[in-house]
């Protein structure tokens, strides 16, 4: 069986670092105002990874004119990049670029 590379998840959730409630357009990865993720895919969208773990920004890269968040988990240390979306909080985009 083949399993797809991504799927489209609308999900709406409560952020575990900073409370806030997060509407998610299915293309959500992580709190557009704390910047952290979770640990929740092997493949975007399928949630099947057991991890479950806080994934903390740590640095933003830049390619193509775009901003990419790198996130690290703290549960088992995988990292993973994932793209900005408009409705991210750009002061914490900055605030953490700042600090590469």
């Amino acid at each position: 069986m083949e399993v797809k590379k991504f799927q489209r998840k609308i999900e709406n959730f409560s952020c575990e670092n900073c409370g806030a409630q997060i509407k998610g357009s299915g293309y959500t990865n992580h709190c557009p105002l704390c910047l952290w993720s979770k640990h929740v895919d092997i493949n975007p969208g399928d949630r099947l990874n057991t991890c479950r773990g806080l994934m903390q920004p740590i640095e933003v890269q830049t390619k193509d004119g775009n901003y990419i968040i790198l996130h690290h988990c703290q549960r088992c240390g995988f990292v993973k990049r994932n793209k900005t979306v408009e409705d991210d909080d750009m002061g914490a985009i900055i605030k953490l670029a700042a600090n590469n």
